[in-house]
């Protein structure tokens, strides 16, 4: 288990690392019993339950006004507001 968590990246010491052993072996047992159940017959579903997309009609609504919006924003260049660079020389 110290292998695994210095994989991690975790540092835990030795109670903890009991306490991990302990949670991973369960977790690896309950795999073990999925494995184990018999789904002939079970057709796979993307989800546990149902959903439906709501597909309503995208109309615009109230906006705020320029003036407003730029005095809400932490910081702004001349009519934008400015955010930090994210992107490198070159765009994408």
């Amino acid at each position: 288990m110290a292998k695994v968590a210095s994989l991690s990246r975790l540092a835990l010491d030795a109670p903890a690392l009991d306490s991990a052993r302990n949670d991973l072996l369960a977790v690896l047992e309950h795999v073990a019993n999925l494995q184990n159940l018999d789904v002939e017959g079970v057709e796979p579903m993307p989800r546990p339950h149902d959903t439906v997309n709501r597909l309503a009609e995208d109309e615009p609504g109230p906006t705020l006004d320029r003036d407003v919006l730029l005095a809400m924003a932490p910081k702004t260049e001349g009519p934008f507001i400015a955010v930090p660079k994210v992107l490198g020389e070159g765009g994408a």
